[in-house]
């Protein structure tokens, strides 16, 4: 039976049950688990059938219990205060277990939106490498786009890539000054980390020359009007932080369909706002830079009292950060016909996209009402918080290196307690080990960032992420591993009953763990929050873990039991895997 059938079942019983307590079937039923697996498999709340009739939830409860009848699906129901419990007989609730071993991993595939949905998400800024806060943007809509995807959607994954102005001007300045003709060969060093240093300089030089503030505006000026060594030497540097990133970007298994450019898109914005100027949307201040007045009613007053205005454009002609993001939006819309424009981008940046979004409905544009910006926390350190002009950062790479470093020691580790290489316990090369440590540490560092809701603050904390307990990826990781470990021990399974399961806690609170499943993946897609399929995953691996504390599977009583529940736990780990694979994790068979 398919878990969709099951509870169309249960509902048609349900709303019978009611219609003969009350007169009236009502029209949405919704069902859901109780707090207390020992309850039942199902709970339905009476506390809006109450309302509607003058009475106490739970004599609605109890005269709806009394009009249920035993059958071939429901074994029992009971009222509890004003919840009606519903217990399910054991064939009809784990029968749904053949839909997920034929499904596999389209489990919890769906087909409900048929939408086509842009996630822009990492956009970096090319004077500067990767770091901690790019690799949690990074996992956020990695995940976000392949959730959305299972729901059916669409989904075009776009990086835009910050190549122009005044911050990548000033890694061009210093590297102007004093770079002396050095290149990232010479000094032996990643091409973004040595553009980065220049940046670092940049800032490092302005606190005793702070005249080098009119230097970056005349190189923006000259880059904008087209200057060939300026331009030349932007290409230049660009290039080297492109051949950095790319390593970076593969290693994180972070893909892109669409490649956008801000120097290629900030004209068309440019463009925009001067039919804006002509048609009185903006207006130009008493200095000659374009303005937007923003709405009181939704943005309030300056401190002086007065409407608050954001910027276009600057009096001497050149753009500022906003332009080309309006420039962008503008040329998405109109080219790629899109349902959603999703942007993952910091919560420092709420305001200037409530302003965008403002800007783009003024221009008459009605579309900007599908765009959303789904903003993330900060990510600190023991220390503080980071600051890339000031060089305290945790670049990409050295989180993966030290992360990976720490996987390896845990791999070793436990080599060595089940007998070691040495004993012949199992030959594995440095190659495999690596390779096992590679997946545990970016699922460490994914799992990290995803677990919690993408508002929250988080502290980064290493060791803890990489952990085999706790609130982790490697957990996760290592309940897959375990399962598969079982099942390469098994024969070949045939005429499985699924009757025989069931008559413990530890199996009926997994099985209800993968009925929920496909729900959750619903509301992760229209909450716009990953968290939700991390959380399940966790619990789904904590259960498994109790259940095989608890009870056989290979030594299981009878020959039945045990095919039987080696059908739950594949069940199981096909969840696990749908859940990591949702999240950019990878499994392994073996840690």
């Amino acid at each position: 039976m398919k878990i969709i059938e099951l509870k169309e079942k249960i509902i048609n019983r349900l709303g019978e049950a009611i219609r003969k307590t009350t007169g009236e079937k009502p029209e949405n039923i919704e069902l859901s688990f109780p707090p207390d697996s020992k309850l039942g498999d199902f709970t339905f709340e009476c506390f809006f059938l109450a309302k509607k009739l003058g009475k106490s939830p739970a004599e609605i409860s109890l005269a709806i219990a009394s009009n249920f009848d035993s059958d071939e699906i429901l074994e029992k129901v009971s009222a509890t205060g004003p919840y009606l419990n519903i217990k399910i007989t054991n064939l009809a609730l784990f029968s749904v277990l053949e839909e997920i071993l034929s499904q596999k991993n389209d489990f919890g595939n769906s087909k409900d939106k048929k939408e086509k949905v842009m996630i822009e998400y990492l956009g970096p800024n090319t004077n500067k490498p990767l770091h901690l806060g790019h690799a949690r943007n990074g996992s956020l809509g990695t995940a976000l786009a392949n959730i959305l995807e299972k729901t059916g959607c669409e989904v075009l994954k776009a990086n835009i890539i910050n190549d122009r102005g005044i911050h990548i001007c000033k890694s061009m300045l210093a590297y102007q000054k004093w770079g002396e003709d050095s290149t990232p060969e010479s000094l032996k060093m990643k091409g973004d980390y040595f553009v980065g240093h220049w940046y670092v300089r940049y800032n490092q030089e302005l606190q005793n020359n702070p005249e080098l503030e009119n230097e970056i505006q005349e190189m923006l000026r000259k880059w904008e009007n087209g200057d060939k060594e300026i331009l030349k030497l932007w290409k230049k540097m660009n290039e080297w932080v492109y051949a950095g990133w790319e390593t970076t970007l593969e290693e994180l298994n972070f893909k892109f369909d669409i490649i956008d450019y801000e120097s290629k898109n900030y004209k068309s914005g440019k463009d925009i706002i001067a039919k804006g100027l002509e048609k009185g949307v903006f207006e130009k201040n008493e200095s000659g830079a374009v303005i937007f007045n923003l709405p009181e009613k939704e943005f309030g007053l300056d401190k002086d009292g007065n409407a608050k205005k954001i910027t276009l454009a600057r009096a001497d002609g050149t753009s500022v950060y906003i332009t080309q993001d309006i420039g962008t939006a503008v040329f998405r819309a109109e080219k790629y016909n899109l349902d959603r424009l999703i942007y993952v981008v910091g919560l420092e940046q709420v305001y200037h996209f409530q302003c965008l979004l403002k800007i783009l409905k003024s221009l008459g544009y009605k579309w900007a009402k599908n765009l959303f910006h789904l903003s993330y926390g900060m990510i600190t350190l023991p220390e503080g918080k980071m600051k890339s002009r000031e060089g305290k950062v945790v670049d990409a790479d050295d989180l993966i290196k030290e992360i990976k470093e720490l996987a390896s020691k845990e791999v070793r580790k436990r080599i060595s307690a089940q007998g070691g290489l040495a004993s012949g316990w199992e030959k594995i090369s440095d190659e495999e080990i690596n390779e096992r440590a590679r997946k545990i540490a970016l699922g460490a560092i994914k799992f990290y960032f995803l677990r919690v809701g993408a508002n929250q603050n988080i502290e980064f904390n290493p060791q803890e992420s990489v952990s085999f307990d706790g609130f982790t990826g490697p957990y996760c990781q290592y309940a897959y591993a375990r399962i598969a470990s079982i099942l390469r021990k098994r024969g070949d399974e045939k005429n499985i009953d699924f009757k025989i399961l069931g008559n413990n806690l530890e199996e009926r609170e997994l099985i209800k763990k993968i009925i929920e499943f496909p729900d959750l993946i619903k509301k992760s897609a229209s909450e716009y929050n990953p968290s939700i399929i991390a959380v399940n995953t966790f619990e789904t691996a904590q259960l498994f873990n109790k259940f095989y504390q608890k009870r056989k599977v290979l030594s299981a009583e009878t020959e039945e039991l045990k095919n039987a529940r080696l059908a739950l736990i594949q069940a199981v780990q096909i969840l696990l895997k749908v859940g990591l694979n949702l999240l950019g994790i990878e499994t392994l068979e073996k840690m």
